[in-house]
């Protein structure tokens, strides 16, 4: 792994920044860096042009941020006119906030500093994204928002998308290293991190089926986990996870934490652990699908119910908002015998789920004018038990109905935490819906069939938080010239995940890494 004397003197070899992965965070690191003093950037991938973007592309766009209200993020999005901001409730989420929910989330086990280091520099990371990249943020009324009184009233602390979700993002990405003039080199896999004595000095790249050696003084690995490597899967998140569907690119196999891994580098954060989430049933198995992208996502259960294939319910659908519980209810429906379940809503509900996920061109539906008709359907679905189906359906509504009887003046509100729940002091269920428990009783029945989505793995490379750059496991210390962001940063969620906070720290990391890659450049 040294690189010696026979590492090639041609100049065209040479850069001053080596980005690995072609994503949302490597993107911002590759800018970051050009920005910040570097004039010779290089991004590769191994992954063909037509599968540009890693996991970024796959997203909503969504990114989770500290901001101080409607005000402040206004003159960022692209999508609200002087007047419909009349009517929109949107509160306040301060650093706390932010760093609450990942440290709640992650059951107190993420590392302060580095939840620290995403909290803070979270708005000047968007703001940058806004004004340098140029990403067409929009207010993510379909997403996180419903109309309340008359009012757009925002939830669950996140409020910025971008316009086409994660195409759009990935589009406004290329279009900002394009005229930076900072190329791609794709079908060119990393394959081994040089060193001399105790410093990176490049990459041996095959290009064209031959071996390359790139000199450069910093090297940024942003090439994501290892969530698309089946057998990583089963080793270390278990076998049940072989047969999770991966969400994004078929790409992200580990090659960052081997490559890292060879140079010493340190392990850390949640191997154990991974973002998944409701799934389409009928989605492909290996890779997402870049027409439909994120619309296979099933996130509609907070509204109804999920029942797995015997018939029982396995979480309670109203413990919080979606975008604090589908990260580890995904991880649930795998769990659950064969690995699917179906989300039941009855029709009072229906209008409200979101086109993108549950129109008719995008998911298969199951509808039928009572319950038991439902049952009958689904055993064509996978359903194995209908009159267990049945039957849970039927006391969950008990249940709804007693809650009601003894506190009439809960109303059902989907923009809050309403405490509509299914516990009274006459009737509880072993497994509560706490808030939006609403009876299961107005024809027609609708039911969607969904399994588990994988969509990063949370363990990763131990960094320091100032500058990313990768800490080496025998000294403690950052190996001077290895940096990384995005999903291969380790320690900042465990377990479970606040949504949008992943681009988001993949943006922060980035940022940081591309300028800390510069300061070394300035001094190679």
């Amino acid at each position: 792994m040294s690189a010696g004397s026979s590492a090639s003197a041609d100049p065209s070899l040479e850069f001053d920044c080596l980005v690995v992965g072609s994503g949302h965070a490597g993107s911002c690191a590759a800018l970051s860096a050009r920005d910040a003093g570097c004039k010779r950037v290089l991004i590769i991938d191994k992954c063909p042009p037509e599968w540009v973007g890693g996991n970024g592309y796959f997203t909503a766009g969504a990114h989770r941020t500290v901001h101080g209200g409607l005000q402040d993020l206004l003159p960022i999005v692209q999508n609200v006119s002087p007047e419909a901001a009349q009517d929109i409730d949107l509160d306040p989420y301060t650093a706390d906030d932010f760093t609450r929910d990942i440290m709640r989330l992650g059951n107190g086990q993420s590392d302060p500093a580095v939840v620290k280091a995403v909290v803070d520099g979270s708005r000047d990371a968007v703001q940058w994204l806004a004004e340098r990249v140029k990403v067409p943020f929009i207010f993510s009324f379909h997403r996180q928002a419903y109309l309340v009184n008359g009012r757009q009233v925002f939830w669950g602390g996140l409020v910025l998308s971008v316009e086409d979700g994660g195409k759009g993002l990935i589009a406004a990405h290329h279009a900002a290293l394009e005229a930076a003039g900072i190329e791609t080199w794709f079908n060119t896999p990393a394959a081994e991190i040089l060193v001399d004595g105790d410093a990176i000095v490049g990459l041996v790249v095959n290009r064209k089926g031959t071996p390359l050696r790139l000199r450069a003084p910093a090297v940024i690995l942003a090439c994501g986990g290892f969530e698309a490597n089946k057998d990583l899967r089963g080793r270390y998140l278990g076998p049940d996870w072989e047969r999770a569907k991966v969400r994004g690119t078929p790409y992200n196999t580990g090659d960052g934490l081997a490559l890292a891994q060879r140079v010493g580098a340190r392990l850390k954060g949640d191997f154990a652990g991974c973002h998944s989430t409701c799934w389409d049933a009928n989605a492909p198995s290996d890779r997402g699908d870049r027409v439909l992208s994120n619309q296979f996502t099933k996130s509609g259960y907070p509204l109804g119910l999920m029942l797995n294939a015997r018939g029982a319910r396995f979480v309670d659908e109203g413990e919080d908002f979606r975008n604090y519980t589908y990260a580890k209810f995904g991880r649930a429906i795998l769990a659950q015998p064969g690995g699917v379940a179906f989300q039941v809503w009855d029709s009072t509900v229906v209008s409200l789920l979101r086109k993108e996920e549950y129109a008719d061109d995008v998911v298969e539906k199951t509808w039928a004018d009572s319950i038991e008709a439902l049952a009958e359907k689904l055993q064509e679905k996978g359903l194995e038990d209908k009159d267990a189906f049945v039957q849970t359906i039927a006391k969950y509504n008990e249940a709804t109905q007693a809650f009601q009887e003894e506190h009439p003046e809960k109303k059902w509100d989907p923009a809050v935490k309403d405490g509509l729940s299914t516990q009274s002091s006459t009737v509880k269920l072993e497994l509560p819906k706490s808030n939006w428990a609403l009876p299961v009783e107005k024809p027609p029945f609708l039911a969607v069939k969904v399994t588990c989505g994988i969509t990063f793995t949370f363990g990763g490379l131990a960094i320091d938080p100032d500058t990313a750059g990768i800490i080496s496991d025998k000294t403690g210390k950052p190996i001077q010239g290895l940096f990384c962001t995005g999903e291969l940063v380790g320690g900042l969620f465990y377990g479970n995940y606040p949504g949008g906070s992943g681009l988001t720290g993949g943006a922060v990391f980035g940022i940081k890494a591309g300028q800390a890659a510069a300061r070394l450049a300035a001094t190679a």
